[in-house]
């Protein structure tokens, strides 16, 4: 029997109102007037959806009707309907680019304003006539890289603000030296300095679809503290002896040094040498111009570090897949520009191996500092923790995986792993695609915390599947990275016994500045969104949705809902809703061409599937049918613009341009990591069998957390809610 206890709380009062701006449009001119010519007070429509009408006193109301303003509340009568607000500040015309942008950051309470005099005051110069150089006071404090390692990154195309590279050399007793080199920002930005102060406030970089926000001021981001190729930098590094066939690590050192990087390369270039492919050496700068002897020698060397380091990253991955790690998948949609700014394509991220070569070097670092600050400082480290998702949010991807035949285990991270990858689907690969995506949807975020605040056993990474991890490899753009510098220091003086310097944050406000910046992490993260979403609706908004073959595209059935569908558009990376029955209370009818239209009839929603029927027959849509929508823009006055898809056809769509066609992910990476699996799991099988050591504690070795507060769940639902906002009136 089960017994529901149920808690009664009153509000007793209020200790600090959560003040904040509101996006908000004046009602149409006839709406004005129809209030009265003497009537000041105004009903403004907020950008949001979720907040009410607010009330406003102004006598602008007709002037600016086509704008968007910021509004404030100030209270709210019990007997109205309505809370009062007052006026702040005008953003735009409603529809220009800046005016969109601006609502997107208010909506996000992100402040970006200049950088003060103050802190520009605090910057090092760096001009042709006084040229940044190395201090002759912080050589005999840093490791020198400069002639010994080649060091090089690997970026995207055009990036700026350069926060790691790596290196990688045989040493002469055959192992191999590993090296994560991180741009040493805390040399420059010194504690509770001004600059530090808006770094703290600012907590993150913000990126979006065709600008960023700094967190710290250009001479550092875009120029002292990036590693750019052939000048001398200052770094945090870290670097492993590895066993020179299994990569087991043999000693790693952590500490400040002096690099020259040599190559400042991007993905698509390093991975064309991966592949042997020599062609796109003439877009290597540091190459181009070079000849003969020389150039080949240089190329060996650079071929032989990426093939090395792709190795070892195969080895690392193979590693954290024994132990549960997720290959998760999530749609990173890019907003390519011409040269006057205008949109010229929206093109999804295609995975590449040396993607995956970069993020496994990465995680290795903040691993291993993650491990260091916590051994040196176990009640007031900054970690960052993963829980385990609640089995109900794995519902849809269970129920949607059995539809295809396939059964998915989510009882540990291991389980979950090894069912996805089982999940495949020959003849469609975008399947196990959709299947990851489900997965990453059920998924709780990753959260900074202070170690002291936490017993040991929530600070697993159930993603990841590590035991301890931070953020260390990124300090020009997160600022939990600063922190953890800091503490990286700290724990390496005192390992020689030296006095700290500064004295490290306590646990109480270590995890006050966590909530901090885990709050502005999620407004950045649905800032970038919601850009994203803008230009995508500023893409096809001049394209005439029936003539324009590119709002034409196939969509794939994700979720099924009882009054329509929820598609992925493998073409430009969009998720959304497409109705089966519209307002006039029509069902679609698929004719025997495929082609479909509105007719009176009834729609029957099952676990996997949706059937149609009108007097002219019936039509079921399974999950994971291909189908062809027409993408147009919903436009609305008061609120931000939406991509609006309807079904035109009941077959898959094939575009004319093969172009325009969805890679699919590289199979040779997927296959070398599973090589490496299969090696490893046969040697510890033979090993283990020689020593019959038996195998103990599972709850232990994938780190299973315990459930959360009601409070919790419930957030993490409203935040699963938002993920699909343009399918919010779909019945669930």
């Amino acid at each position: 029997m089960l017994c529901w206890l149920t808690f009664l709380g009153t509000v007793v009062g209020i200790i600090q109102r959560n003040w904040r701006d509101y996006v908000v449009t004046f009602p149409p001119k006839e709406e004005v007037q129809s209030q009265g010519k003497n009537s000041q007070k105004i009903l403004v429509t907020p950008w949001d959806y979720r907040i009410p009408k607010i009330r406003i006193s102004t006598q602008q109301a007709e002037t600016l009707q086509d704008h968007r303003v910021v509004a404030r509340i100030d209270s709210w009568e019990s007997t109205s309907l309505y809370p009062n607000g007052h006026f702040v500040r005008v953003l735009g015309k409603a529809g220009d680019l800046e005016t969109e942008v601006a609502a997107i950051l208010v909506e996000n309470n992100i402040q970006v304003p200049p950088f003060s005099e103050a802190q520009m005051r605090e910057m090092p110069v760096n001009n042709p006539e006084s040229p940044w150089r190395v201090e002759s006071e912080q050589e005999p404090e840093r490791l020198d890289l400069r002639e010994t390692h080649l060091v090089f990154s690997i970026d995207p195309q055009g990036c700026e603000d350069v926060d790691d590279t790596l290196s990688v050399r045989r040493l002469a007793n055959g192992n191999v030296e590993l090296g994560v080199h991180i741009a040493d920002v805390t040399h420059f930005v010194k504690l509770n300095s001004y600059t530090d102060l808006e770094a703290r406030a600012r907590a993150t970089t913000y990126y979006l679809a065709d600008r960023r926000y700094d967190m710290l001021p250009p001479i550092l981001s875009a120029d002292l503290c990036s590693l750019l190729g052939s000048v001398d930098r200052y770094a945090m590094s870290v670097m492993w002896e590895l066993d020179k066939s299994s990569y087991e690590v043999k000693r790693v050192w952590y500490g400040r040094t002096i690099i020259r990087s040599s190559y400042k390369l991007f993905y698509e270039a390093a991975q064309a040498l991966l592949d042997g492919d020599w062609s796109v050496v003439e877009q290597i700068p540091e190459l181009a111009g070079l000849g003969g002897e020389t150039r080949q020698e240089k190329l060996d060397q650079l071929v032989w570090a990426i093939g090395s380091l792709a190795d070892i990253a195969r080895h690392l991955r193979a590693k954290r897949d024994r132990g549960g790690a997720l290959e998760l998948e999530g749609v990173e949609v890019r907003v390519q520009l011409d040269a006057q700014k205008n949109i010229a394509a929206l093109v999804p991220r295609q995975p590449l191996e040396v993607h995956e070569t970069v993020a496994e070097c990465m995680i290795l670092a903040n691993h291993w500092v993650a491990k260091k600050i916590w051994e040196r400082f176990p009640h007031q480290a900054l970690l960052r923790h993963h829980p385990q998702p609640r089995q109900e949010f794995f519902t849809e991807l269970v129920e949607c995986a059995k539809a295809k035949g396939f059964t998915i285990d989510t009882r540990s991270n291991k389980s979950l792993a090894d069912s996805l990858d089982r999940a495949v689907d020959p003849a469609d690969p975008l399947v196990n695609k959709l299947l990851r995506f489900m997965a990453t949807q059920a998924m709780s975020n990753a959260l900074y915390f202070s170690t002291g605040a936490y017993p040991e056993e929530e600070y697993y990474h159930y993603g990841l599947a590590l035991e301890r991890y931070t953020h260390f490899t990124s300090p020009i753009r997160r600022y939990a990275d600063i922190v953890v510098h800091r503490l990286l220091m700290a724990a390496i003086l005192r390992d020689k016994g030296a006095e700290l310097r500064e004295t490290p944050a306590s646990n109480k406000e270590l995890e006050e500045l966590a909530q901090h910046i885990n709050s502005k992490n999620k407004a950045a993260q649905h800032a970038q969104k919601q850009s994203t979403e803008l230009f995508q609706c500023m893409y096809f908004k001049d394209k005439d949705p029936v003539t324009d073959e590119r709002c034409i595209a196939d969509a794939v059935i994700y979720s099924i809902r009882a009054n329509g569908l929820l598609v992925f558009v493998p073409r430009y990376g969009i998720k959304g809703a497409v109705y089966l029955k519209n307002k006039e209370g029509l069902v679609v009818c698929v004719n025997p061409d495929g082609s479909c239209e509105w007719k009176p009839g009834t729609l029957k929603r099952f676990q996997d599937r949706i059937s149609s029927t009108t007097a002219d027959g019936s039509e079921t849509f399974p999950l994971f049918q291909h189908i062809t929508v027409r993408i147009s823009v919903q436009a609305s006055r008061s609120h931000s613009e939406s991509i609006r898809m309807e079904i035109i056809s009941n077959k898959p769509h094939k575009a004319s341009d093969p172009q325009l066609h969805c890679d699919t992910p590289h199979p040779a990476r997927a296959d070398l990591v599973r090589e490496v699996i299969r090696s490893a799991e046969e040697a510890q099988q033979a090993e283990e069998q020689a020593s019959r050591a038996a195998l103990a504690g599972e709850n232990q070795e994938y780190c299973q957390t315990q459930g959360k507060s009601l409070y919790s769940l419930l957030e993490e639902i409203r935040e699963l809610a938002l993920l699909d906002i343009s399918a919010a009136s779909l019945t669930p």
